[in-house]
């Protein structure tokens, strides 16, 4: 089969939910709305994802359905046992967790914390307690800094964050002892990720988290999407926090993407490279600035400067192109917490050769979209059902 795009360029904002999902309820979740609860709050300017259909997806305030949309458009359903970071980009893949990665809601056990503080030598730990990150290092950040103990801290997902002043503990040893953590979390305790959560400031009024941040995830099933592309001889070009999701299994490019506007940046710069295959973005800052600090007027704005920016990512793609615009979880800036929400997510697909204006409904999972990927280049994954046929 020749394929019918020579790249798909997949973009992931980061955790703009558009609604709860039938079993948010079970997950403290009910009512959750992510893109809805913001544009309720005040009128957000979107014109370049309106005219996408995002606006036809479901009803959202301020931003009606548009008659005509250059793009086709729908919702994915998160399939998988989670509502994290790994879940939703494994499953994008064609991996579908039946049973989710193991959280620590009280912290970690005595035997994790001693075993780490030997292996890693360190003079003890502080927190080990579920936390909102800006919140924690204000709470603790000075007592680290006295007495050199990481700030241990998880939350709802599957982490085991490490904070620590970049002054006290260098981005180096931070590093270090973050594989550390990895290594010895196995088994009942492997975590989806290991983060290193680094921070700079001279108190706790003005403690703020840098863009050192490095996340280490537990290696990705074989056969899953990006591989699949690799070992067919094809580009793997991911942006952001990507590879590290993957742990690098199957990239053949990693381009930086600390933030929103250098992840698009190298986006662009990857459309303008030559390149066949996948292109794989991840716009960190929707969930990690916004979401997390329940900040629905911050989010509001980012979703303005995202789309003030789209039509040079879409100016930038060749005409056999595809650009799809997706979410891997919610994060409702709006319900009290600090955790993602379990919601359905945005699905928008445009190409100038690809159809316009295509309802794809409901998708049954994310691995959707990787399944239409993979089928375009004349391959296949383990999950997922194509829509490649409706759009090309």
């Amino acid at each position: 089969m020749t394929q019918r795009f020579g790249r798909i360029c997949l973009v992931v904002l980061d955790s703009a939910g558009i609604g709860e999902m039938p079993d948010a309820a079970d997950w403290g979740d009910a009512g959750a709305d992510t893109l809805g609860h913001i544009l309720e709050r005040r009128k957000v300017v979107l014109p370049n994802l309106q005219s996408l259909g995002l606006g036809n997806i479901t009803p959202l305030a301020g931003l009606p359905a548009v008659e005509d949309p250059i793009g086709s458009f729908g919702k994915c359903t998160l399939k998988s046992d989670g509502k994290d970071t790994t879940t939703g980009h494994w499953e994008m893949a064609g991996i579908i967790l039946k049973q989710g990665f193991p959280k620590f809601p009280d912290g970690f056990p005595d035997r994790i914390i001693d075993r780490f503080v030997a292996e890693a030598k360190v003079p003890g730990v502080l927190g080990n307690v579920p936390a909102s990150g800006t919140e924690i290092i204000k709470r603790l950040g000075e007592e680290h800094v006295a007495t050199g103990k990481p700030i241990i801290y998880t939350s709802a997902d599957s982490v085991f964050q490490i904070a620590a002043h970049e002054e006290v503990i260098p981005i180096d040893r931070l590093y270090e002892i973050c594989e550390i953590a990895r290594n010895l979390l196995h088994g009942d305790d492997e975590v989806a990720r290991v983060i290193a959560r680094p921070f700079l400031g001279s108190n706790a009024a003005d403690f703020k988290r840098t863009e050192n941040r490095h996340d280490y995830a537990v290696p990705p099933p074989a056969g899953n999407l990006l591989p699949v592309l690799k070992d067919a001889g094809l580009d793997v070009v991911c942006i952001g926090k990507i590879a590290s999701i993957y742990d690098g299994l199957g990239v053949t490019r990693d381009l930086v993407g600390k933030n929103n506007d250098q992840a698009v940046d190298s986006t662009i710069e990857a459309l303008n490279a030559e390149s066949y295959g996948l292109i794989f973005s991840n716009l960190v800052d929707f969930d990690m600035l916004y979401g997390h600090r329940r900040d629905p007027e911050g989010y509001a704005r980012a979703l303005e400067e995202f789309d003030l920016r789209l039509p040079e990512i879409m100016s930038a793609m060749k005409d056999n192109d595809l650009l799809v615009l997706t979410a891997d979880h919610g994060n409702d800036p709006t319900k009290e917490g600090s955790d993602h929400t379990r919601e359905y997510v945005p699905l928008l697909v445009y190409g100038r050769e690809a159809h316009a204006g295509v309802a794809l409904g409901t998708r049954q999972s994310l691995s959707d979209i990787g399944q239409t990927i993979a089928e375009n280049f004349g391959l296949s994954i383990a999950d997922g059902v194509s829509f490649l046929g409706e759009i090309a």
